[in-house]
């Protein structure tokens, strides 16, 4: 028998309506529309900002030339997407790959490798096709998404989170690192390269080359400060919570050095409590969010209400893997409050030898 949902009530659809008109006030965007000419001038001048965490040119030769053989048949482009900064600037937030590969083909040298398509074109450059073809790529149009300067930073990441679902072009890690320079954003970054962090919290090249071990430090700090403002998202907590710290760290500039202790201390504690480090197993090379967040904020929390741990090795086989243990950091439905703070407090209470 199928479970009765529960039935809609005009205060509830009332209150739904009121909800979207809310969310959308924060969105605020217009669509446009560049010419290839124009965009490979504009990216030739510099005249987009590029974010720091998309300096590197990351697309291989192979792709490049599939994106131009796209081009050239007239298939839809994904559109581009900028902030306009308050400058009158536009970064790019979305497509920094395309465009760069835009730039490279129209006014520089690229030359096009192997086509599944157009064979024959393969080997040309841009200068080598007639001029009649020159003029008709200059003159096709690429849409843009701009999302203007009155639109809130939590509304902007949001959307870029939403942008670049299911994409390699930015992670939250990333857009954070851009988003949000500061004194704390460069802490983040200097204690992810920490030697013992690496050591505990192996993490696939791929990964690391996506900003994660700086996820896993922002978390590690967001939720050990405490999550009294955390509304089951993720994103939306850390992103307000590092906008904050690079303000508290601007005009607080000794906690920087609290805050790295806090990092160190905790860390060579887990390296002496837990055998296996955040692994799940000892061949492992990737570290579960659910399990680092329970082992290495659990064993903040227990270390901040008995300091005197910081010298003990305890004893974690009885219940590490233990079924309650993997119950609490199993990943579905890993990041709603109860769940999130469940965990936490579970290896707290354990380190501290509490039921």
């Amino acid at each position: 028998m199928s479970k009765k949902l529960p039935e809609v009530t005009p205060e509830q659809v009332e209150r739904a309506e009121a909800q979207i008109v809310e969310q959308s006030k924060r969105i605020e965007f217009y669509l446009t529309e560049y010419s290839v000419e124009l965009l490979a001038n504009k990216m030739h001048n510099g005249d987009f900002e590029i974010p720091w965490y998309q300096r590197e040119d990351t697309w291989e030769p192979e792709r490049k030339s599939r994106f131009i053989e796209s081009l050239l048949m007239g298939l839809p482009i994904p559109f581009l997407f900028f902030w306009e900064k308050p400058s009158g600037s536009l970064e790019i937030v979305d497509g920094s790959q395309r465009l760069r590969t835009i730039d490279q083909f129209v006014l520089g040298d690229l030359r096009l490798g192997e086509l599944s398509q157009l064979t024959e074109v393969a080997g040309l450059c841009f200068k080598d096709l007639p001029l009649s073809r020159q003029k008709k790529i200059k003159n096709r149009s690429i849409r843009g998404i701009i999302l203007n300067e009155h639109a809130d930073e939590v509304a902007r990441f949001d959307m870029f989170e939403r942008i670049n679902t299911g994409s390699k072009i930015a992670t939250k890690a990333e857009v954070r690192r851009g988003a949000l320079v500061g004194k704390f954003t460069d802490l983040v970054i200097e204690l992810s390269r920490d030697a013992l962090f690496i050591e505990l919290a192996p993490v696939p090249e791929p990964s690391v080359n996506r900003r994660m071990r700086e996820e896993l430090v922002t978390r590690f700090f967001a939720y050990g400060d405490g999550l009294e403002d955390y509304k089951d998202r993720p994103a939306e907590f850390l992103f307000q919570y590092t906008k904050n710290m690079n303000s508290y760290f601007e005009k607080h500039p000794a906690a920087i050095k609290k805050y790295r202790e806090r990092f160190a201390s905790t860390m060579a504690f887990c390296k002496r409590a837990f055998p296996l480090g955040f692994k799940k197993t000892k061949r492992g090379i990737d570290t579960p969010k659910t399990r680092y967040e329970a082992l290495a904020i659990g064993a903040y929390l227990a270390l901040k209400e008995r300091p005197s741990l910081k010298e003990q090795t305890p004893d974690v086989s009885g219940w590490i893997e233990g079924e309650d243990f993997m119950r609490w950091t199993k990943s579905g439905g890993a990041n709603p409050k109860a769940a999130l703070g469940g965990r936490l407090n579970f290896v707290r209470d354990k380190l501290l030898g509490e039921e």
